[in-house]
């Protein structure tokens, strides 16, 4: 049964990876769970404190998530046509020009989003490269704390 929780918990793990570049999917919750279900094993035993901290890293990660975007909009001066337009060229460029449409998408999405709310041509830009560059970050935080849970897995299982 521990190689079923073992194989489960390292799919979390790979599921959680491409959360963090799908915005359907929870990335970090899904990869804690493949590290609680690593857990559960006889195996490995991570400590209380471990478990805590990861919990609370994964629960700031995801609240952050929220608000990079928002930021990066901020900054570029844009509004919630462009996140909306992030994320909806996130999902379009995933699906039609994979790979270079999950970087490009959220990008042109952005500057679709803000010319679609009545921006000028240069405001949507600037708006929608403050939402690409937000969203970057939040993919970056996302990918490190789901890097270092991976890491951890197969530290703890060598």
């Amino acid at each position: 049964m521990e190689i079923v929780w073992i194989i489960l918990g390292a799919m979390c793990l790979l599921v959680g990876l491409a959360g963090c570049f799908l915005p359907a999917l929870p990335g970090p919750p899904l990869a804690y769970v493949g590290m609680l279900l690593l857990h559960i094993t006889d195996k490995v035993q991570f400590t209380v404190t471990q478990l805590i901290v990861w919990a609370i890293l994964v629960i700031v990660v995801q609240v952050l998530d929220y608000f990079t975007p928002l930021i990066g909009t901020k900054y570029g001066g844009g509004s919630k046509w462009g996140n909306r337009g992030c994320i909806v060229g996130t999902v379009v460029g995933m699906f039609l020009f994979p790979p270079w449409g999950i970087i490009l998408g959220p990008l042109v999405g952005a500057i679709v989003g803000e010319l679609l709310g009545g921006k000028l041509t240069h405001e949507a830009l600037k708006a929608g490269l403050g939402a690409f560059v937000g969203f970057l970050l939040g993919v970056v935080i996302k990918v490190s704390l789901c890097g270092y849970f991976i890491y951890e897995f197969v530290a703890a299982l060598v």
